[in-house]
């Protein structure tokens, strides 16, 4: 009756559903978005965010 559920994240089987990294990308982007509003340069902040967020979420996804 119980069937092991398929894992999504590409078979790895550490715990984690691979959420993580959109997670980061989210956060990052929207402090980009803000600090790029804030200084009137949404051409520099979006990609910084992004790129943070990027190293946000793999962080987050490779902890133990």
């Amino acid at each position: 009756m119980d069937e092991p559920v398929a894992s999504t994240d590409g078979g790895s089987d550490d715990g984690f559903d691979g959420d993580e990294l959109g997670v980061g990308i989210a956060i990052g982007l929207s402090i980009g978005v803000a600090i790029g509003v804030a200084t009137d340069d949404l051409g520099l902040w979006i990609p910084v965010g992004v790129a943070l967020g990027v190293a946000l979420g793999a962080g987050l996804g490779g902890r133990e």
